[in-house]
């Protein structure tokens, strides 16, 4: 007898139960049955927030729990609403359900290398420009119609009012050192004028790192093969898009950033103090802003005396 998905409402329980996959595999293996789906050799990925296993070669199931509900309906939404319109590769949706009371997504599987894995050995000049080609396709994804995203909540004005309310308690808890902290206040009583509000929002994911998008190479040298795990999307001011290949690729590079800004449409120009003001309060505002954690330049606490020489390390001319 296949057993049931449990009841559980935290992270804690949740993670400690998926870290055997004794506990549901047959789960996983009953829902693709049920659908008709071969799963003779299914394979579990460890990572991520989800429960999510590769059926085969080609279909990935994501299983959400019900607390994550939230994060099955952005998912599902934005294949819907971005499919067809990207020049890179995507997930499609194949079927979707619930069992138990957690929602699942079965989806296509897409070639490619996972970023994190295929990252570090690049070239540099293939590094380039592979982050131009991210922010070409951060750029193609906005200029997306949002659809039924507009109804994903929070919305953007609340968002970052409740970000800007927790961020000076969550980088103290997260250890921020003290001489950038000095400088936080300052940072967010001039957040609301900084960050528009009140535009009109376009559609972003908040994760374009490493993780979460897929290489190939060939002939020409490596390319953006696909996107994955849009969990997270909402809608928003687009730049709050460029914070994570900011933080996690750049590596505070001048070609790397103009690489990026390039794609993204902005030139060297626009890459002046109040762009990096607004996205140094941006970075410190985002849903998963952890410096210490997410910047990927070497000794950069001890480079930057204060904000602003941090934002001029990030983003340099």
């Amino acid at each position: 007898m296949v057993p049931s998905l449990p009841t559980l409402t935290v992270y804690e329980a949740f993670y400690a139960w998926r870290s055997d996959p004794a506990q549901w595999l047959s789960i996983a293996r009953d829902i693709a049955r049920g659908h008709g789906l071969a799963c003779t050799a299914p394979h579990v990925f460890s990572t991520g927030t989800n429960l999510v296993i590769a059926l085969d070669e080609e279909l990935i199931l994501k299983i959400f729990p019900p607390f994550l509900r939230g994060q099955f309906v952005s998912e599902r939404s934005a294949l819907a609403q971005l499919h067809g319109r990207l020049r890179v590769a995507i997930p499609e949706i194949v079927v979707e359900g619930e069992r138990d009371g957690w929602p699942y997504l079965v989806i296509t599987r897409l070639p490619g290398i996972l970023g994190v894995q295929a990252w570090p050995s690049l070239p540099e000049a293939e590094k380039e420009r592979v982050l131009a080609q991210i922010g070409e396709t951060i750029a193609e994804v906005q200029r997306a119609p949002i659809g039924a995203l507009a109804r994903i909540e929070p919305d953007w004005r609340t968002f970052m009012r409740g970000q800007i309310a927790g961020c000076r308690a969550r980088h103290e808890r997260l250890g921020l050192p003290q001489k950038f902290l000095d400088g936080l206040d300052e940072l967010l009583r001039d957040a609301a004028a900084l960050i528009p509000l009140d535009r009109p929002p376009v559609i972003l994911t908040g994760e374009y790192i490493p993780e979460n998008f897929l290489l190939s190479g060939d002939g020409d040298g490596w390319h953006l093969a696909g996107l994955i795990d849009f969990g997270d999307v909402m809608t928003g001011w687009g730049e709050y898009d460029l914070l994570g290949p900011s933080a996690f690729m750049t590596a505070g590079m001048p070609r790397r950033v103009r690489s990026l800004f390039e794609g993204y449409g902005y030139s060297s120009a626009d890459i002046n103090p109040d762009l990096k003001r607004r996205l140094m309060a941006l970075m410190l505002l985002h849903r998963v802003s952890d410096p210490l954690r997410h910047i990927c330049i070497e000794g950069w606490q001890e480079q930057a005396r204060d904000l602003f020489e941090l934002q001029d390390l990030l983003w340099p001319v």
